[in-house]
């Protein structure tokens, strides 16, 4: 080997990343100690391997064509290549890695490999970002992004639904189309809540759809965060509860219209609710009753 290749090996040795020396044949002529590490190899198994043995994509491959086409058409292409492809260690454990190569003035083909972590994390992110574009779009309750003074950037379509407004008709657009007369400053105190990094949990309030009708609905609000903590926005979570409430005052209704005595029980035994008959019957007011005990 010659003098020049190792100097320059030991110049390679104080890089952080793995370094492989590759000849014009696809050959290992020189590696780095970060090398040994990254890929469980000892020194000596490596020299004179071919790279495949460290990345199997047919890497050498891939830089031979792209060489070719640098070799007819230097003007467009560059004379070296960014990948990201799969990496595999002495143990056979495979793994995400950014590969650089470039030509040097030996002849050789320096091989800079990076375990990507940041990549494996991308692809995570991107898979989490894929459910969640799942969940969100097909929940049952409107589900709202917005900055933090209240601007709409996310509209589900649960949120059409309920609201009747398209998501082209509400994103960049303030929540105002949305809030009652005389609640705007619920609002306010919503947003202040957020910009402060408090959550708003369940609270009940009116909304107005797009056709003029209020409804009752429940939300929750919590804070959006960029990566370095800082708030950034609020998602809100909405759920319509005048149907529910509906049901429950028809069923109210015909409880109280019965002559008999009716008494709701838990499965722990304990009365949730009577009927006015119920109160009548045993001369204790209704308020009384519930939470006391049914065998009692």
């Amino acid at each position: 080997m010659s003098t020049h290749v190792t100097r320059l090996e030991h110049l390679l040795e104080a890089v952080p990343e793995a370094l492989v020396g590759v000849d014009q044949s696809g050959m290992i002529r020189f590696i780095n100690h970060q090398t040994e590490s990254l890929f469980g190899y000892d020194r000596g198994n490596l020299i004179g391997q071919p790279i495949d043995t460290l990345v199997p994509e047919d890497l050498w491959g891939i830089y031979t064509t792209h060489r070719e086409g640098y070799s007819a058409d230097p003007e467009t292409w560059s004379m070296g290549l960014d990948l990201e492809l799969i990496a595999r260690q002495r143990d056979g454990t495979e793994f995400a890695v950014n590969i650089t190569l470039s030509p040097i003035d030996t002849g050789d083909v320096l091989v800079l490999v990076k375990a990507a972590g940041d990549v494996t994390k991308r692809q995570e992110a991107l898979e989490n970002a894929q459910r969640m574009t799942a969940i969100v779009s097909n929940s049952d309750d409107a589900i709202i992004a917005m900055t933090r003074d209240g601007i709409i950037t996310s509209w589900n379509p649960a949120a059409e639904r309920i609201y009747g407004y398209s998501n082209d008709e509400m994103v960049g657009k303030p929540m105002d189309a949305l809030i009652p007369q005389g609640r705007a400053s619920e609002m306010k105190a919503i947003l202040a809540k957020v910009r402060a990094d408090q959550a708003v949990d369940q609270l009940r309030t009116v909304r107005i759809r797009k056709d003029g009708e209020a409804i009752t609905v429940s939300i929750s609000v919590s804070p959006i965060r960029d990566d370095d903590g800082a708030v950034i926005g609020a998602s809100t979570i909405t759920h319509e509860v005048s149907k529910e409430m509906e049901a429950f005052e028809a069923a109210r209704a015909m409880i109280e219209s019965s002559l008999d005595s009716l008494v709701a029980i838990s499965p722990e035994g304990m009365i949730t609710d009577v009927n006015q008959a119920t109160a009548k019957v045993t001369g204790i007011p209704r308020e009384e009753l519930i939470g006391t005990s049914f065998c009692g």
